[in-house]
């Protein structure tokens, strides 16, 4: 199975979690997604990772979201970038720009017109900033 879709029903996962749910319901009961291969460790990865540095995540959100509160962005967008940031920050396999492109699918698929720009200018803002911050230590 494509690792797109292991990401969206780690995206969703962790929607069903915000939301109030236990965030541990089966994929079965959510989508129709049957994880094969490494896609079950991949979104157990994801989800106790997002969980784990939830707050650092939305520090680094906020912080590049001028335009828009934590508060006040839409939970689905608030999902995506929190799992796109985890796999950024702590998961090596993917690359940043394929990290980012993902994102952007999702949130052309599972919210609104405007959250894919808008995805895509805070994980943007995010890489380049850490990009400029390594080369400038010493």
């Amino acid at each position: 199975m494509a690792r797109s879709m292991a990401r969206a029903a780690a995206m969703q996962l962790v929607y069903e979690k915000l939301m109030g749910g236990s965030g541990e319901d089966t994929l079965d009961a959510l989508i129709a997604f049957t994880p094969e291969g490494d896609d079950q460790a991949y979104i157990d990865r994801v989800l106790a990772g997002v969980a784990e540095h939830g707050s650092e995540l939305d520090q680094l959100i906020a912080r590049h979201s001028p335009s828009r509160e934590i508060g006040r962005i839409a939970r689905v967008d608030l999902c995506i970038l929190r799992v796109a940031l985890y796999e950024m920050r702590y998961d090596d396999d993917t690359p940043e720009s394929v990290v980012i492109n993902e994102a952007v699918e999702l949130a052309k698929r599972f919210s609104e017109p405007s959250s894919a720009r808008f995805i895509n200018g805070v994980l943007g803002a995010i890489s380049r900033g850490e990009k400029e911050e390594t080369t400038e230590t010493p």
